[in-house]
């Protein structure tokens, strides 16, 4: 009988004969009473007007889902591992291009360059279990009002950065406030709609260190138990820090606690021990987290802090030579494994975020969160510039030396993604002071 009433019927009744009119309605009440008992009504819903979900979904990495206590507290949020999932088309494409966007780096504006393939721009990141959400500018200034985010680390950060001013200028134009340094290696911008300023700062250690040069020694040095001042003196300003490194460890490097050194990578004109960087890598990350745990939480002064895992390169052949990333599509699910160096340098990170977790358990105000994209972007080796790095690099035709960068993100492009989970990261923490106070 679905949602009818019992008495929907009525009017038929009243046709009938009257003196069979009440044997039917005696007989027929028993049995509508007997349906409304055992089977309930539904309620009804429409169709055409389905009831919205109230929390959005809320991000966790492969090895990190939500404590008992948060999941009771809110048992409406889904969890979403954004971390697995596949690349597929997208008929929107993304929010800006390489004309529109005034603050991307030249090297990585690929459509400007004259890339002639575009249709790595049609691509979306689809998570097995959930959907990622399209980024909403709007949403994000509206969260951040007041704020100061700031990306430290190598390149890669500031691919990163520069992808997020692209997008976020599509509804609030930035303005540049402060720049220092060869390269940009630090700027400040301000969006005055919303009193929000946005910095990068080159630091491709995090750890106080000294870069191989032209004039000095061929080989990085690292003081592991040390940050890099040039970022952390800012510290106190900084409401979310976003930290991004990892190539930079790839060098020739010497490496010191105080003023001893305990070994180096790739130094065989030194009469040094040889330890890697995969230990060297994991000290800068817990130096660094617990540097920001103990500033600010000490003093209870709340802070985020994102750590963007390894991005893979995509190098097939000699970096300057033609075709060293010519792929033109993502590879397919299971067609690429994350292994190797790619996958330590990821571990290394991931375990050394957990371990931030239980160590800012002492610190309320300290959330720290793995930005787990290494898998996502393994799988695009369509994304990079390549020889594009350089604009029309083929206008005299093929040339059998041609630079490439096969490690950097084409702007727009895949790293577009990594600031859509970085969105969705920033709505659940919002979500969680909001139900504090």
């Amino acid at each position: 009988m679905g949602s009818s009433s019992p008495f929907k019927d009525q009017t038929h009744l009243l046709s009938l004969p009257k003196k069979l009119l009440p044997y039917a309605l005696y007989a027929l009440l028993p049995i509508a009473l007997f349906r409304l008992y055992f089977h309930p009504l539904p309620l009804p819903q429409s169709p055409a007007d389905p009831l919205p979900i109230l929390n959005p979904v809320i991000f966790t990495t492969s090895s990190f889902s939500s404590s008992p206590s948060q999941e009771e507290e809110s048992s409406c949020e889904i969890a979403c591992d954004y971390t697995n999932g596949k690349w597929v088309r997208d008929k929107l494409g993304p929010l800006y291009n390489g004309t529109t966007c005034g603050t991307i780096k030249d090297g990585q504006n690929c459509i400007s360059h004259g890339r002639p393939d575009l249709g790595y721009l049609y691509w979306r990141w689809k998570p097995h279990n959930c959907s990622l959400p399209r980024f909403v500018p709007d949403i994000f200034l509206q969260i951040f009002r007041n704020k100061n985010l700031a990306f430290v680390g190598d390149s890669m950060a500031r691919n990163q950065l520069e992808s997020l001013l692209c997008m976020l200028a599509t509804v609030s134009t930035p303005d540049l406030v402060y720049r220092n340094g060869e390269d940009n290696k630090f700027r400040r911008w301000h969006f005055p709609s919303h009193n929000i300023t946005v910095s990068i700062y080159w630091s491709p250690f995090l750890v106080k260190g000294m870069e191989k040069s032209n004039s000095g020694p061929n080989h990085n040095k690292l003081y592991l138990d040390y940050v890099d001042e040039r970022w952390a003196g800012d510290m106190d300003r900084m409401d979310m820090i976003v930290l991004s490194i990892g190539h930079w460890f790839l060098h020739p490097a010497v490496f010191y606690e105080g003023d001893s050194v305990i070994g180096c990578h790739y130094c065989p004109d030194l009469n040094h021990t040889e330890v890697g960087f995969y230990e060297v890598f994991r000290k800068a990350f817990k130096t660094t987290l617990k540097a920001i745990a103990g500033k600010r939480g000490v003093n209870g002064d709340p802070i985020d802090v994102i750590v963007t895992t390894f991005s893979p390169s995509h190098f097939e052949g000699d970096w300057d030579k033609a075709g060293a990333c010519p792929k033109t599509r993502p590879f397919q699910e299971g067609e690429k494994l994350l292994e190797g160096m790619d996958a330590d340098m990821r571990r290394v990170e991931e375990e050394e975020v957990e371990a931030a977790k239980a160590y800012a358990e002492q610190f309320p105000g300290f959330r720290v969160e793995a930005l787990d994209v290494t898998k996502l972007s393994l799988m695009r080796p369509d994304g990079h510039p390549g020889p594009y790095m350089y604009p029309f690099p083929f206008a005299d035709g093929v040339k059998d030396r041609v630079q490439n960068d096969c490690v950097h993100w084409c702007l727009p492009g895949p790293i577009d993604t990594w600031n859509e989970i970085v969105l969705e990261v920033m709505k659940r923490w919002d979500n969680q002071s909001r139900k504090q106070v």
